[in-house]
């Protein structure tokens, strides 16, 4: 018989998409003309991931950090359809509008950080730091220092793979061959706090003295914004040192720097909270946001803006926006989602099964492969005594779990959905893999 895939409306094989894949998909992040076999998923549901040969994994990364509400929720899917047959899209550049995308904004100040009264949609988080980087700057423009344009980043930050977006990563792989890079991004050390010195208070001390010389360095009035994410996802799922952020912005306030927070990866509930900066007492000036918003169910960002960068805008145009943005049914389904988070305290839940969770990985420390273990709510990380965490990543999914290699870090960001069992599933699956080194 044949094996043909559940969900493939043509009928392909599970070879013939292979071979089809291989053909004529270029993947991101893939080595051209050197493809690697696929990994054709084929269905989800829940925690759970099924590919086309019938294997069923635990989704230990979420994709890309971003199914907080898990697979296959008929709800949203149902929320998408019916806003379809209302009003599929309408463009929202000028006086346009719609009512989902009214709702989202109105409901996302309610959640957001005091003071960000204001929404501007996106598609994803590339294009929200984008549109962050351009407000800022924009905003001291429009008060009369246009030389402030200098954006402050770090190294091991991931913001995106667009123009500024780009050159805000502090990741030197993902800039090779692409130069030459937007100019005006200055990256500080890396926030990680055992690397930097063995007890955190000094990384503290470490990282803001190398702020406040870079910003004489620089001089304050060329420095528009601070960007950084509350905690290093791709860069290694590194929580940051003890009094790390309180003492960043003191500095940042002292010179009159914004502050941007990404906050892509870590609101939704990827922390235990609604953002990441309620979290670390961050109180920035612009929030950007995207994957947990819908929870990837529809391609969805959001910028959020204080009314204080507002009110230095004011009376200015904003001559930027993208095709879909407020787009009317990734706004009813992020409405959805947020209503699913709420109602199923997904927020607790991140806070209490990301600490068993910890702690069943914090047992592998005492292995001499074991550098690190990290964690908060539903991000962690596993840092090895090794370059690349890729065979331990291929190791895991030989278990049964699917979980992401970062450079020397094995990071995990599972469906805050993950039921008990598969939470020990996966800790025991990471914890044989490693010792497979």
């Amino acid at each position: 018989m044949t094996e043909t895939t559940s969900g493939a409306s043509v009928g392909y094989s599970a070879e013939e998409l292979r071979e089809l894949d291989l053909a004529h998909v270029l993947h991101p992040h893939a080595t051209v003309g050197r493809a690697p076999e696929p990994f054709i998923v084929d269905s989800a549901q829940g925690a759970l991931l099924r590919d086309v040969h019938g294997n069923t994994y635990i989704d230990g990364t979420c994709g890309l950090w971003q199914c907080a509400v898990g697979h296959g929720r008929a709800e949203l899917a149902e929320v998408a359809a019916e806003q379809m047959r209302k009003l599929e899209f309408y463009a929202s550049f000028w006086h346009f509008s719609n009512p989902p995308a009214i709702e989202l904004a109105t409901r996302l100040t309610e959640l957001a950080p005091s003071g960000m009264d204001t929404v501007f949609f996106t598609n994803g988080g590339s294009e929200g730091i984008e549109t962050a980087v351009k407000l800022v700057r924009l905003a001291w423009y429009a008060q009369g220092q246009p030389e402030r344009t200098v954006i402050l980043s770090r190294q091991g930050a991931y913001h995106g793979v667009g123009s500024a977006s780009l050159a805000a990563t502090g990741l030197p792989a993902f800039h090779q061959g692409f130069g030459p890079l937007t100019p005006g991004f200055v990256h500080l050390s890396k926030p990680h706090g055992k690397r930097l010195a063995g007890d955190k208070a000094d990384a503290t001390d470490v990282l803001v003295d190398e702020l406040e010389r870079t910003i004489a360095e620089i001089g304050p009035e060329r420095i528009a914004a601070f960007v950084g994410e509350p905690l290093l996802g791709v860069g290694g799922m590194v929580p940051p040192p003890a009094g790390y952020w309180e003492r960043v912005q003191q500095v940042l306030r002292k010179h009159g720097i914004l502050l941007i927070a990404d906050e892509i990866v870590t609101a939704f509930g990827r922390l235990g909270y609604w953002f990441g900066c309620e979290r670390y007492g961050i109180e920035p000036d612009v929030v950007v946001t995207a994957k947990g918003l819908s929870s990837g169910y529809v391609p969805m960002g959001a910028v959020l803006i204080d009314n204080g960068v507002k009110g230095m805008l004011d009376g200015t145009p904003f001559r930027h926006g993208f095709t879909y943005n407020g787009h009317p049914v990734g706004a009813a389904v992020s409405l959805a989602n947020i209503e699913l988070i709420e109602s199923e305290g997904l927020l607790e839940r991140a806070r209490t099964l990301g600490a068993r969770i910890l702690a069943g990985l914090r047992l592998l420390e005492a292995d001499d492969a074991v550098f690190e273990v990290r964690g908060e709510g539903m991000a962690f990380g596993v840092e090895l005594n090794v370059d690349d965490a890729t065979p331990v990543a291929d190791a895991a999914r030989d278990e049964g779990v699917l979980v992401r290699a970062a450079g020397s870090t094995i990071v995990m960001s599972p469906p805050l959905v993950l039921t008990d069992a598969q939470a020990d599933a996966l800790v025991a699956g990471v914890t044989k893999a490693v010792r497979s080194l």
